[in-house]
This record gives structure tokens, sequence and C-alpha cells, in this order.
């Protein structure tokens, strides 16, 4: 699992897979989950995260807890 994280724009996109961009759907104003066209999250795009970010409904949300946690970004479930 790989990310960008950009503290300007205060957000950060993380990356599932390297399959190719089908589609996208925002869960709330800040998270928005990528799919290929199979409908596989593909990436994660999280804003607004100096605020926290709550991952219930996220794909793999055990394992972007834990590189959240890392990047000391609170996380709220």
């Amino acid at each position: 699992m790989t990310h960008k994280y950009d503290r300007e724009a205060d957000a950060i996109y993380i990356y599932l897979s390297n399959a190719p961009y089908a589609y996208g759907k925002d869960l709330d104003n800040e998270r928005r989950i990528d799919y290929a066209a199979d409908g596989t999250p593909i990436g994660v795009e999280i804003t607004c995260v100096s605020a926290g970010v709550d991952v219930e409904d996220l794909p793999q949300s055990h394992e972007i807890t834990k590189l959240l946690g890392k990047l000391h970004i609170k996380v709220y479930a």
C-alpha cells in the first residue's frame, strides 16, 4: 500500500491497487473511493485529514488505520 500525502492541501491519496481507474464514488465530502472496471477498490482519497479520518466504510480499513497512525493522523472508527 503506497500513498501520496500533501500537508499543504490537507489531503492524502492511498493506492490500493495498480489497476486502471474506471470510476469513483464519494462516501461524503471528505472521502472518495476509486474503482477498477470490475468494481475492485483501487484507491482512497481523503481530504481535511488534519481534523482526523473516519475509516468506517473504507476498503482495507485496518491497513489504512495503520498507515494513518504512522503518519500521526487521528483516526475515528
